[in-house]
């Protein structure tokens, strides 16, 4: 799953910090988990939109026979926890 690449909103606007310290760890992470068998058919490029987590397309390279892989395009609005920090 894709993040944001950097943790600021305007990387290297601070001359006196590299850009390089400003990268999100965390802007790529891997995950497995279970499909509906109907998936295993999926087309690639084509949007599905997986429960809780967004919006994904499945991969043109699956890494191995059998195993698909997908990747997140876009992710849901969390208005959850924001009436939660209001709360």
């Amino acid at each position: 799953m894709y993040d944001r690449l950097f943790k600021v909103p305007n990387p290297g606007a601070d001359k006196e910090v590299d850009f390089r310290q400003q990268l999100n760890p965390e802007s790529v992470t891997s995950l497995d988990g279970f499909v509906e068998p109907g998936l295993l058919a999926a087309q690639p490029e084509q949007a599905y939109q997986f429960e809780r987590l967004g919006y994904f397309c499945r991969d043109k390279a699956d890494t191995a026979e059998g195993v698909v892989q997908f990747n997140r395009t876009v992710t849901l609005r969390d208005t959850w926890s924001k009436v939660q920090q209001k709360g």
